[in-house]
């Protein structure tokens, strides 16, 4: 399971076991959005844990793409030398263009890497390996997230969605633009206030 603590554990996920499956513009417009929430993220993370085979590994990957904004080829190709678990930071390294850049490590973070490592027995190459050491494409990963989203939320959510999470969740916690951009690593501002028109923080303290 996620460490989360107790004041900030997420609430119960919705009963979806039953829900029909539904077309990709029926899942377009059952969400009404394009990023995942943090307790979708986190009922995912779970949900991960619960019934994937290797379910802890899934629940990691999860977690460092919404943590971290990565895109899912960022996420399947980080490598375990961009791992410092004893300054706890993350070095990424960006696609598309964007902007490198050095995140710390939140400590569930630390500790569910250094449980995965140990639990693995790899400390070098990719992170993210299937069973029998082979690289996780970017493909399996979208089919991955597909499927447990499914199950999970009733409706199938792309690998973005997490990237689109991270800023959405930074700016409602009242995180600069520059920081935000920063973090995100867009080379052009004008990708870090696109995030804004997806949250309610430019209009709060309009009165009426």
């Amino acid at each position: 399971m996620p460490d989360t603590p107790p004041h900030l554990a997420p609430t119960a996920p919705p009963a979806t076991e039953t829900r029909t499956v539904r077309s990709r513009a029926g899942n377009d417009a059952a969400r009404g959005r394009l990023h995942l929430t943090r307790d979708e993220v986190y009922w995912l993370m779970r949900g991960a844990i619960r019934h994937n085979r290797h379910g802890r590994r899934d629940a990691l990957m999860l977690r460092l793409a919404f943590e971290h904004g990565l895109r899912v080829s960022e996420l399947v190709g980080l490598r375990w030398s961009a791992v410092d678990l004893v300054t706890h930071e993350l070095r990424v390294t960006r696609a598309k263009g964007s902007l490198d850049g050095t995140h710390p490590l939140q400590g569930d973070t630390v500790r569910a890497l250094k449980r995965y490592q140990r639990d693995s027995g790899r400390t070098t190459g990719l992170v993210f390996v299937g069973e029998r050491g082979a690289p996780i494409s970017a493909d399996g990963f979208r089919r991955l997230l597909h499927r447990l989203s499914e199950r999970v939320l009733g409706v199938k959510w792309h690998p973005h969605a997490l990237r689109h999470a991270c800023g959405v969740h930074l700016i409602n916690q009242g995180v600069d633009l520059r920081t935000v951009q920063q973090y995100l690593g867009h080379a052009n501002i004008q990708n870090t206030v696109a995030y804004t028109a997806l949250t309610g923080r430019p209009f709060e303290r309009l009165t009426f």
